[in-house]
């Protein structure tokens, strides 16, 4: 059993990738269709009984299923690396240290990221090692707490190097954002989803400068508290570079 796959396909289930890597699947036990409503049955099942699913994937060396992202969401470097921005950030929130990540990449020349720390579990970390801080913004500007986020970045990456579909989307750069992402600011939908273009556009000075080389910049963030009040928080927030790794042949 592996946490980063679905497995293998049980006895008497087909699947099939389209040319946009969406996965279809035919079997005995998938649905006829929905009660009453053929355009939507349309929608998901075709002639041939395909079901399509609306998620990208492929089947990896040991022939289980990795689900990547919603076939939608997937894009590409640059380069015509495969970018799975979700999938890059499911990997990244596996850390107990990262409770939210945003990666972007479709376009550009490399994948960068912010990362929200989990200030809970940061703050009990940072007390065991008798690190002082006041509040989320000092806590997540401070060396040691870049450090430990350094260690996660560069194990996911690690992780992609060992598969030839993902190893050119390997995080090269990052920051800690110096607020948490909060649906009370649009940054998040109320199920908790990443808006990642409202993000990309309310950041954009975040995002220029993990492109531009920055190793610092300033940023002003309206915020809204829970007693309805708004305000502005800013920061000198730092950014680093990550350790990235060569495509990790398998053994033969």
């Amino acid at each position: 059993m592996r946490a980063d796959t679905v497995g293998v396909p049980i006895d008497g289930v087909e699947l099939k990738f389209a040319s946009t890597g969406e996965l279809l699947l035919r079997s005995p036990g998938l649905l006829k269709g929905y009660y009453k409503n053929e355009a939507a049955t349309a929608e998901v099942l075709d002639s041939d009984g395909w079901y399509h699913t609306g998620d990208a994937g492929f089947l990896d060396a040991g022939g289980h299923l990795k689900i990547i992202d919603r076939a939608k969401d997937v894009g590409r470097l640059a380069n015509g690396a495969l970018f799975a921005p979700k999938f890059i950030e499911n990997k990244l929130k596996f850390f107990p240290y990262i409770k939210e990540a945003v990666a972007f990449g479709d376009g550009r020349e490399k994948v960068c990221a912010l990362v929200n720390i989990d200030y809970s579990a940061v703050g009990n970390w940072a007390e065991k090692r008798n690190l002082p801080y006041a509040g989320y913004a000092d806590l997540a500007s401070k060396a040691e707490v870049y450090e430990l986020i350094r260690t996660c970045v560069n194990k996911v990456n690690a992780d992609l190097a060992a598969d030839e579909r993902l190893a050119g989307s390997q995080i090269c750069r990052y920051l800690v954002l110096h607020k948490e992402l909060d649906a009370d600011d649009d940054e998040l939908t109320r199920t908790n989803k990443v808006r990642r273009g409202f993000i990309n556009e309310k950041y954009a000075v975040l995002v220029d400068a993990l492109y531009g080389g920055l190793e610092q910049q300033y940023v002003e963030t309206a915020v809204k508290f829970e007693d309805g009040r708004s305000g502005v928080v800013s920061a000198h927030v730092r950014i680093a570079d990550a350790q990235t790794f060569p495509l990790q042949k398998a053994a033969a």
